[in-house]
């Protein structure tokens, strides 16, 4: 049998096998990058006398492609350099004709210093060095910096250990001359790190050095008591990854082992920490965990040791803060961690030569050493604590607004610049009005939840960094497209290392509407998703615009009320489920409630009065946002308007001064503050979530009969026109008044809640203060 081929079957076949080879030619040199890649990390065979030479022949081949094919693998290098750029700014704001060093120790091809020219101009330092023990790789990066045309950068072959810089000629001392100090996946790959650790500590300036690092690491199970003193979110590794991972990038001589993180983070103090997981190619399967961590030289802030954690009244043993105490010219410092069982650790500091002589195990929290301290006319807000087992019941927070009318506040609270306040944090929105409106001498922001402090400290670094309109997009229309950056770029100076973690883990929380978020966030979903399936969505949008309060009233009457008290509506609202998750409602709440009435009842008393009372549109913003699940300029907090932004932004944000925030339990910070110490309280409903009688409330109400002083004012409000726990303050000493208690006629505020006030008289011949 005999196969002919026609000439055009031959053409098409001829066709066929060149359009393989094509694509394959194709294919090879797309990926030529990464099959070389392949070729030296994993097949090509080599032998080296020492590091120096194993890197050379390691990296000789692949050194063009370096960048290429370390992308995907190398991230968090543009968040370490532009966080780093955001605190240089902040912390040689002060000193900005002061000579800036950068050392990139292990900086290779020179990407580094290419990306940094996007958050801070090279031509910002006055020399930069790439230290570097790969020629092949250096040789890279002198033919970037001469395109460049950078004529203050330069490639140092050396041991990052022992490595010494030209200015350093004449036997200088290099004591204190680098201010920045980078180490970019180099950390894992160089051997001797405890002498190369040691050397950056020498070198770095102790005023307003800063290190940043990014690096893989692998880490135990359970967090130490210093990983929970810096924040360690998400540090924790699983057996599986801690083991794989180590032995995986031990065939290439990087150590992934704990050591060399835990004495980064014993050498230095903490400013930044964030840990991720690298979804390098599979997501699903391959996760490489790293971190980013910023730092600073542990004798930075000797002179600003006591403003660090200054409380009125001293030691706060609930927050573990410390205590400071001077003797023999010394000013020592002691942690107090009795809360959780750990032996009391201090440490000295001499006021004379401003030496510090340390004796600590562990180092101190990352709170100590916030950046913000050493920006000029600002203070540190939060005050330290450590993870407690009670903070991990929160994964985020509860209110993402606040839910009480400060305005009524200030009707009758008489508050004054000599004032000093204690007030639940919630979501900060009055206490910012009180501070707007009064500018007391204090204001005590105290919150269970670690979350409401996150949601405080981002608006109080918002106000001391944004413009205008980005601090209302954030907060006002709840969307800003670029939240990340601005977290990065400007916001992260002012964060405790905490607050970052939460809001680098949640930088998606301003993309869609920020005010759906938090477990009250649920509640505006679920209204929104009842106004559309009712119908109702463009009666909605008109109730919130309308011009005359006959107007609104009859949209509400006619078109709205119909539809969020029908039954169906109702039956979720005595659910105690969603009164909890979506609403915020206590068990112990909501009894209350019950005692007084029904579901519907409230609805009714709180709703109907309020639409023939305010207008929406330009006075009532509370319920504008649960309508709208966003502000608008006519309508919003103080806070957000030009006049009150500007009021809080003035003289350097200096009104921010006031803010202390406190993540511990109301009793425990009332613990830590000193006889009459406080004349003005505002503590929300917040003994509604307590059981009748509670041993807990009588402490509580104790508490506040010590540190108020005469003629000071504790304010609450409650779901309960007469609320059980009055009778406790009387037996206290206080005297109860009543303002305001809901009857259902009118409103008595634009929330409409009962409001209870009391009034500490003071004894004759006393005076307040």
């Amino acid at each position: 049998m005999v196969l002919q081929l026609y000439p055009s079957q031959v053409s098409r076949s001829a066709a066929i096998l060149a359009g393989c080879f094509l694509i394959l030619a194709v294919l090879g040199r797309l990926l030529q990058p990464q099959l070389r890649f392949i070729w030296h990390c994993f097949l090509r065979p080599f032998d080296a006398s020492d590091q120096k030479d194993r890197l050379n022949k390691f990296y000789e081949g692949q050194a063009d492609i370096y960048d290429k094919t370390r992308t995907g693998l190398l991230r968090g290098r543009n968040t370490m350099l532009s966080l780093s750029a955001s605190h240089l700014r902040s912390m040689r704001s002060s000193q900005p004709k002061k000579r800036l060093v950068w050392v990139d120790i292990g900086g290779g091809t020179g990407h580094n210093v290419e990306l940094m020219d996007k958050y801070l101009p090279i031509s910002s330092f006055d020399a930069v060095y790439v230290v570097d023990l790969c020629e092949p790789l250096l040789q890279v990066a002198r033919r970037r910096f001469a395109a460049k045309g950078w004529t203050n950068v330069h490639a140092l072959c050396q041991d990052a250990s022992l490595f010494t810089l030209p200015e350093w000629a004449d036997g200088k001392d290099p004591k204190g001359s680098v201010g920045f100090i980078t180490l970019s996946y180099s950390l894992s790959m160089i051997p001797s790190y405890y002498t190369l650790l040691d050397r950056i500590d020498h070198i770095l300036s102790p005023q307003d050095g800063l290190l940043g690092v990014v690096d893989f690491y692998t880490a135990g199970k359970q967090s130490s008591l210093h990983e929970k003193a810096i924040g360690g979110v998400s540090k924790e590794c699983g057996w599986l990854s801690r083991w794989f991972w180590q032995i995986w990038f031990d065939f290439d001589h990087v150590s992934l082992g704990p050591s060399r993180r835990s004495y980064l983070e014993y050498k230095f103090g903490t400013l930044k920490s964030y840990n991720g997981r690298n979804r390098f190619i599979l997501p699903f399967i391959v996760r490489i965990p790293y971190y980013i961590w910023l730092g600073r030289p542990r004798s930075c802030d000797v002179s600003k040791v006591c403003h660090a954690f200054e409380v009125e009244g001293g030691n706060l043993i609930g927050n573990c803060s410390p205590t400071l105490s001077q003797h023999d010219g010394k000013v020592t410092e002691t942690i107090s961690l009795l809360e959780i069982g750990e032996p009391i650790m201090e440490y000295s500091a001499p006021t004379d030569d401003g030496s510090l002589i340390v004796d600590i195990t562990p180092p101190l929290s990352s709170f100590h050493y916030q950046v913000n301290k050493l920006i000029e006319g600002t203070q540190p807000w939060r005050l330290p604590y450590y993870e407690q087992p009670v903070h991990k019941e929160f994964r985020t927070f509860i209110y993402s607004f606040t839910w009480e009318d400060p305005f009524e506040d200030m009707r009758y609270l008489d508050l004054s610049k000599d004032d000093y306040m204690f007030v639940i944090t919630s979501a900060g929105d009055n206490a910012l009005h009180y501070a707007i409106e009064a500018r007391p001498q204090r204001i005590h922001c105290v919150d269970m939840n670690p979350c409401q402090g996150h949601l405080l400290e981002l608006k109080l670094a918002a106000l001391a960094s944004l413009s205008y309109d980005d601090f209302f997009a954030l907060f006002g229309a709840g969307r800003h497209p670029h939240f990340r950056s601005l977290l990065d770029s400007k916001l992260a100076p002012y964060l405790s290392s905490s607050a970052y973690q939460f809001w680098r883990l949640n930088d998606d929380a301003f993309a869609s509407g920020f005010y759906m978020r938090g477990y009250s966030g649920w509640a505006l979903r679920l209204a929104r998703v009842i106004f559309s399936f009712a119908g109702v969505t463009k009666h909605v949008e008109k109730l919130c615009d309308c011009d005359t309060i006959a107007e609104q009233e009859n949209i509400w009457r006619t078109k709205l009320r119909p539809v969020l008290l029908n039954p169906i509506v109702v039956a979720l609202l005595k659910s105690p489920v969603f009164c909890w998750n979506a609403l915020g409602v206590p068990l112990n709440q909501r009894r209350m409630l019950l005692e007084e009435g029904s579901i519907y009842e409230f609805i009714c008393h709180t709703l109907d009065p309020l639409t023939s009372t305010y207008l929406l549109k330009t006075g009532n913003y509370f319920y504008l946002l649960a309508l709208l699940g966003h502000y608008t300029p006519a309508s919003c907090p103080n806070y957000l308007t030009p006049s009150g932004f500007k009021a809080l932004k003035a003289n350097s944000s200096s009104a921010l001064d006031v803010f202390r925030l406190h993540t511990d339990s109301i009793v425990n910070v009332l613990r830590g503050l000193s006889r009459w110490s406080l004349t003005r309280a505002l503590i929300m409903d917040h003994l509604d979530w307590f059981t009748p009688g509670s041993k807990d409330v009588v402490e509580e109400v104790e508490e506040f009969h010590r540190v108020l002083a005469p003629g000071g004012i504790v304010f609450w409000r409650s779901a309960s026109r007469k609320p059980w726990y009055n009778e406790m303050f009387q037996k206290a000493g206080f005297e109860v008044t009543p303002v305001a208690v809901r009857d259902g006629s009118s409103a008595i505020d634009r929330v409409n809640m009962s409001v209870v006030s009391s009034i500490f008289q003071p004894p004759p011949g006393l005076t307040r203060g």
